[in-house]
């Protein structure tokens, strides 16, 4: 039998913080197993289960939508669909995010007295204002 981890040494090793810890217990996407004084203790595998959310929510998945695939009984992947559309999306994110750095390197170096006398950087907020545009017709 493996030792049971007490919530600080899952709190270093995780580096999720013990508030953190507590909140995802109370949302149930993790469980401890028992306690030692006020402290709570969790089995070894929790480590995994904690690098899975946090893996999911830096991947732009919601605590409920871990919640749903962890709480799931016999669900121990993300439908492929899922993730296949949350990969689309991390790729579309990338895109304006790439175009605005762009727009800022232009504006940081353009040579006009003005941004807004630029033809460049006039192109460039249409640019900007289509990808916003566009982003919120897809929400």
């Amino acid at each position: 039998m493996e030792k049971l981890l007490d919530i600080a040494e899952v709190s270093d090793r995780s580096g999720v913080s013990t508030s953190g810890l507590r909140y995802y217990e109370k949302r149930k996407l993790i469980g401890s197993v028992s306690r030692n004084g006020l402290r709570r203790q969790y089995e070894p595998e929790v480590i995994q289960e904690l690098a899975f959310i946090t893996l999911a929510k830096s991947a732009g998945f919601t605590l409920n939508e871990i919640g749903d695939v962890i709480r799931t009984p016999g669900a121990t992947i993300i439908p492929r669909t899922t993730l296949l559309g949350k990969a689309d999306s991390l790729e579309q994110q990338a895109e304006r995010l790439v175009s605005l750095a762009r727009m800022l390197r232009h504006v940081a170096n353009c040579p006009s007295e003005s941004h807004f006398e630029c033809s460049r950087f006039q192109k460039l907020l249409k640019v900007a204002t289509k990808i916003t545009n566009d982003k919120s017709v897809a929400n």
